[in-house]
């Protein structure tokens, strides 16, 4: 997958196993002059074979599906170098889904029931390099399933050493919950310093997004979950 310019239309994959779900999503998408459905599929496998030779951009997948469920897919997905970005779908009663599709390498999760310009918004943003999931929302999933993060050593992931202190410092409010705006007013610098900053944290840690970060802050015992 190439690099996609501003005004580049967005390609998106649905993975449902409903169809009258695909039809409404797609129906949604195409009524939009930046984005294109390039493909749908009712199951993890079968989006996978089908994306071994059809080009996206981003991944609309459903969490519970037959033959392979989203998260095992979203794992497979991510691991492909420059692959697609995958926009994960969850409802309620389903946070645990949620957070193992964020650890498999998801830039984000929404409720099936979310408004279409909600859906619309997140696709834009997860297709610009950036992740959905309020950083609020992270941790408290965070926070509730401290339990499937692993041990917490305290002595940090190597890469973490690669930072700055400053770096470090602004990793740190991530982890907590901060937005972008909330970082620049805690440490008085613009917001446009606050983005250079994370962007050199994901370049240095290997990591995909923001929710990545925050997820390896708690697995190297950087923060420590709330309870």
């Amino acid at each position: 997958m190439t690099e996609r310019s501003d005004d580049a239309m967005i390609r998106v994959f649905l993975v449902d196993d409903q169809s009258l779900v695909r039809a409404g999503f797609r129906m949604v998408l195409e009524a939009q002059p930046d984005m294109t459905v390039v493909g749908e599929a009712g199951d993890g496998a079968d989006a996978l074979r089908q994306l071994t030779t059809v080009e996206c951009d981003l991944v609309v997948m459903d969490i519970r599906m037959p033959v392979l469920d989203g998260v095992s897919a979203t794992e497979r997905l991510t691991a492909i170098p420059n692959g697609p970005k995958v926009l994960v779908l969850t409802t309620f009663d389903t946070d645990e889904d949620a957070f193992a599709a964020l650890r498999a390498g998801a830039s984000g999760f929404l409720l099936k029931s979310v408004p279409p310009e909600d859906l619309l918004a997140a696709i834009r943003v997860v297709a610009g390099g950036d992740a959905v999931v309020a950083p609020r929302v992270t941790r408290k999933l965070l926070d509730r399933f401290a339990g499937q993060l692993g041990p917490q050593s305290g002595t940090g992931d190597d890469r973490v050493k690669l930072l700055t202190d400053r770096e470090h410092e602004v990793l740190l409010l991530v982890a907590q919950g901060l937005s972008n705006q909330e970082i620049a007013e805690r440490l008085f610098v613009a917001e446009a310093t606050v983005k250079t900053h994370i962007g050199r944290i994901l370049t240095k840690l290997e990591l995909r997004d923001r929710v990545q970060a925050v997820i390896l802050a708690y697995e190297s015992g950087l923060v420590k979950p709330n309870h």
